[in-house]
């Protein structure tokens, strides 16, 4: 093959990869009622994931075992890999953090997760990500403008099925993933999760930081209470 016939062959891979990085990282304007109604849409399909995780026989008894020492939750519910060659991953998501004293789940602050890799690979997939976040550490990566999976805190894949058990497992989140419907192992360590301020500003009409929402509980929106009854039901 010709070197020209070469770079046409590997265009649509770096486009495919080029677009899903741009758009983890360029968020919509905080200013509109699409705006709003966007948020709201994750806010719906977190609400969702949760219901599906919380429902598989397979990881009711794992989840029970972890509702004590869980912090917060981190759902990602479309996490949407590509590859030609190049490949690109990402998706938005958003974390609940469980309060100390009432133990009550505040509202969610939203991300942008996404990650890049290099090699031999065709095709791509979606998938839905929770993260049990279990300890202080795990809990203040999330509160900087950004940070990479695995990098700082521990992260280790949660074991599922019939007599899973999660003693021994140390890490300072557990990743949960279900492709098609069953649970499968994914590679997030190494991916990239930041801040969406734009996005958190148009769902509490105001610019506020993680803290404000996850700590001092300055912000509210009603329309999340059934994304947190979830979130109690699944850990209780």
């Amino acid at each position: 093959m010709k070197p020209a016939q070469n770079r046409s062959a590997l265009l649509p891979g770096l486009l495919l990869a080029g677009a899903i990085l741009i758009g983890m990282t360029v968020a919509p304007t905080a200013s509109s009622a699409a705006d709003i109604a966007e948020q709201q849409r994750l806010v719906d399909k977190a609400t969702l994931t949760l219901k599906a995780f919380a429902a598989d026989p397979g990881l009711k008894a794992a989840l029970r075992e972890w509702a004590p020492e869980t912090r917060a939750l981190f759902i990602v519910p479309q996490f949407i890999r590509g590859a030609f060659v190049f490949g690109g991953a990402g998706g938005s998501g958003l974390l609940l953090v469980r309060d100390e004293k009432t133990g009550n789940w505040g509202d969610p602050v939203f991300y942008t997760i996404g990650s890049a890799s290099f090699g031999l690979q065709v095709g791509g997939d979606v998938s839905e990500i929770v993260l049990l976040v279990r300890t202080t550490k795990g809990l203040e990566e999330f509160y900087r403008s950004d940070f990479k999976l695995g990098a700082n805190a521990g992260m280790a894949i949660g074991p599922v099925g019939e007599g899973a058990s999660v003693h021994g497992l140390a890490a300072d989140m557990i990743a949960y993933a279900r492709k098609q419907g069953a649970f499968a192992g994914i590679a997030i360590n190494g991916a990239f999760v930041a801040v969406a301020n734009e996005a958190n500003e148009a769902y509490y009409g105001r610019p506020v930081r993680p803290t404000d929402i996850a700590i001092k509980q300055s912000a509210y929106n009603p329309q999340s209470l059934d994304l947190r009854n979830t979130a109690t039901t699944m850990l209780k």
